[in-house]
Formats: structure tokens, sequence, C-alpha cells
């Protein structure tokens, strides 16, 4: 014989809802024109931040790629020339047409 055992679950009576009429929902405190003028101002700000952001990215990628090209050519030239290095160092880089400090 097959029993099969049956549980009663309780189920959980949903509490009575209120409906609330539509003077008492919250109205918006500021006007159209104010928060037009900061959304305008919020994009302003953060056109400018990403802009700073970007050049700094760039001037710092500018500023690594030099520093390993200066570093390679300060080794080719140690390799090659080690008693004039730094001469070599400035011919070569003159001649790529960069600029010496």
């Amino acid at each position: 014989m097959n029993r099969a055992v049956y549980c009663i679950v309780e189920t959980a009576v949903m509490p009575n809802l209120q409906i609330v009429p539509k003077e008492a929902l919250p109205v918006e405190a500021t006007s159209a024109g104010c928060s037009t003028t900061r959304l305008v101002v919020q994009w302003l700000l953060g056109t400018i931040l990403a802009f700073l952001i970007g050049s700094w990215l760039v001037w710092w990628g500018l500023h690594l790629q030099r520093q390993f090209t200066e570093d390679e050519i300060r080794g080719a030239c140690q390799r090659v020339m080690p008693e004039t290095a730094e001469r070599c160092v400035d011919t070569v880089i003159i001649q790529r047409g960069g600029t010496r400090r």
C-alpha cells in the first residue's frame, strides 16, 4: 500500500491595502527649468572631466613611450660606444626628430 502524506500549509493572509488618493502623492518641488539647468551643468562638468582625464592619459602614454624609447637608445649606445654613450644618445634622439632636454 502506498500511503500519501498530506501536509496542511497555512497561507499567510495579506494585510489590507489602502488606496492613496492622488492629492496625497508627493509632487516634485523643483521647477522644470531648474532641473534642465542642473542637467546641462552636470553634462558640462562630466564632459570637461572626461576631457581632462583623457588628455592626461594621452600625455602619460606619450611620456612612457618616450621613456622606453630613450632607454632602448641608451642601451644600444652603451653596447656600441660605451665611452661616448651620452653623445651617441643625444645624436640618435636628434636624428629621430626628437629634442634633447
